[in-house]
């Protein structure tokens, strides 16, 4: 019996401590989320993902919308309890590994995200986000991401180290999220009745939306969204120096009011009086500052290196396709 229980807990430590290197989503699954998220633009929703952990891979095997505040249903963990109940009854994979959410250009690393991982993660190990950007994927492109928190800031943020020197020591913008690569797979007999039903060598609506020349509306939107983002950063580096500023205004006064104090001892000591303390706690010059946090420029600084990737991707895009036309033009 110890050696069963010991062969276990091998296996059990084998599984957790495996990285999680790639996801899997079932294609069925996959247009569950994406017509989810197109029907409800421009609404933001989120959905639960389930499925199975197996070694390096987390499988993505079913999904079910989250009922939104317009539906008037109050209590999201009984909805999702009973949809699994419903699911496990009909023989569907009803392990939870995480949620999906529909997310408008790229916009989506919040405080509220990490605070979404860490209630997950305290009964699931390992989860993922799928985040899916509807209207980028209408200019043709799958605009899908998986993600997970770094271990390392899990770690510094449930220990409640998140001061601006620990931050600043310990971690950088990067240290935050980790995306995983996701790949899609279909069972033999859906890539057999997709195989049947397309038509030879004809072009999809996806096709024709890659060569859209126009792509002002998509860089504007970018451009704006990474024109409040810097705003946002000047706002918290403006916190941050009033934070120095006063930090060494209350220094000096301290130690203004320090140099007096001790003359004053001096003289009591000099007239034989007991000397007063050094340090009054209930005076106002000496009451911690509160420093501001760092997590939020590291979130700031982490969307506009999103925007920027972003709004670079499509740029060489549209020069492409300029470039290309050019040379059909030319051609005629």
């Amino acid at each position: 019996m110890a050696e069963v229980k010991s062969f276990a807990s091998m296996a059990n430590k084998d599984r957790i401590e495996t990285p999680l290197n790639t996801v899997q989503i079932d294609g069925m699954v996959l247009l569950k989320v994406i017509k989810h998220c197109k029907e409800c633009m421009p609404s933001l929703v989120t959905g639960q993902l389930l499925g199975l952990d197996i070694g390096s891979t987390l499988e993505v095997t079913s999904a079910f919308p989250f009922p939104s505040e317009d539906e008037g249903d109050a209590d999201g963990a009984g909805y999702q309890l009973e949809m699994m109940r419903c699911l496990r009854e009909v023989n569907v994979d009803n392990n939870t590994v995480g949620w999906y959410q529909s997310t408008y250009l790229g916009s989506y690393q919040t405080t509220e995200l990490i605070e979404t991982f860490l209630n997950y993660q305290e009964n699931i190990k390992r989860c993922v986000c799928l985040v899916y950007d509807p209207y980028r994927s209408s200019q043709g492109v799958l605009a899908l991401k998986a993600l997970k928190l770094k271990d390392g800031f899990m770690s510094l943020y449930r220990s409640g180290s998140l001061s601006a020197a620990e931050l600043r020591a310990q971690l950088a913008w990067q240290d935050i999220f980790q995306e995983i690569p996701v790949s899609v797979a279909n069972s033999s007999l859906h890539a057999t009745l997709m195989a049947q039903l397309e038509p030879e060598l004809t072009a999809n609506q996806a096709d024709f939306d890659r060569l859209v020349l126009s792509t002002n509306p998509f860089l504007e939107k970018n451009m704006e969204f990474l024109s409040e983002s810097l705003d946002d950063l000047q706002v918290e580096q403006q916190k941050l120096s009033y934070y120095q500023r006063s930090l060494a205004r209350q220094q000096q006064q301290q130690a203004q009011w320090l140099q007096k104090r001790r003359a004053e001892n001096f003289q009591r000591r000099a007239a034989g009086e007991e000397p007063l303390p050094e340090e009054d706690l209930a005076n106002p010059i000496f009451k911690p500052l509160v420093e501001p946090g760092k997590l939020d420029s590291l979130l700031i600084t982490n969307q506009i290196n999103n925007y920027c990737k972003q709004i670079n991707e499509f740029a060489s895009q549209g020069m492409e396709k300029l470039f290309l036309m050019q040379g059909l033009h030319s051609e005629q």
